[in-house]
């Protein structure tokens, strides 16, 4: 059984809560919709170890 999706209150959530018009709530793909409505937001933040990673990955150079 596939799943159902309540269509009528994804609309109103892109179309009256978000103020898109048809065409641009029908161009989302279901992951932008779902960060536009908030879902996902407020994930882990970034801690001292990924940050050193990330500095280790990408460090400061000048250009000269």
């Amino acid at each position: 059984m596939s799943p159902t999706f309540d269509w009528l209150g994804l609309m109103r959530a892109g179309i009256t809560g978000l103020g898109l018009r048809p065409a641009e709530f029908w161009a989302l793909t279901p992951a932008e919709l779902a960060l536009m409505l908030g879902y996902g937001a407020g994930g882990s933040s970034l801690g001292r170890e990924r940050l050193l990673e990330l500095t280790a990955a990408f460090p400061d150079t000048k250009d000269t």
